[in-house]
């Protein structure tokens, strides 16, 4: 069965989330260095059948990209020239990190554990997914 990858894109770290073969859920599953994102993706299309890729997308409050969009902008551009069969679908990003902390601290997570870098990412890439889900399945 097919599932959806859904992804939180950084400068320095990449949020990894899948959806269950349903596409009703969104778990997180890693966190990948941007260097080698493009690759962990090939490795994990060869091993998974992969639907679609849901990008996260920097937005101000106005709705205007934000300054960090550009970062994004090229790893799209080389995410659909890698997986010219897979479409890339952009949701919108905004407030999923603070979503991801709430998620972090309500899910009883030690402070210590909070700090680790990557734990954020990972959460706010499967919120990511989880919109799109729930909007797709409405």
């Amino acid at each position: 069965m097919k599932r959806i990858v859904g992804i939180d894109y950084g400068q320095k770290r990449v949020g990894v989330a899948v959806s269950d073969p349903l596409g009703v859920f969104a778990t997180a599953i890693d966190v990948v260095s941007s260097a080698n994102i493009i690759e962990y993706l090939k490795n994990y299309a060869q091993t998974e059948s992969v639907e679609a890729f849901v990008v996260g997308y920097p937005k101000n409050l106005n709705g205007k990209p934000a300054e960090c969009a550009q970062y994004v902008d090229g790893f799209l551009k080389k995410l659909r020239a890698t997986f010219k069969d897979i479409p890339v679908v952009i949701e919108d990003e905004r407030f999923t990190t603070v979503l991801a902390h709430r998620a972090m601290i309500d899910g009883g997570m030690k402070k210590s554990d909070r700090r680790v870098k990557g734990s954020a990412d990972k959460i706010s890439a499967a919120l990511i997914l989880q919109g799109y889900l729930d909007r797709l399945n409405r």
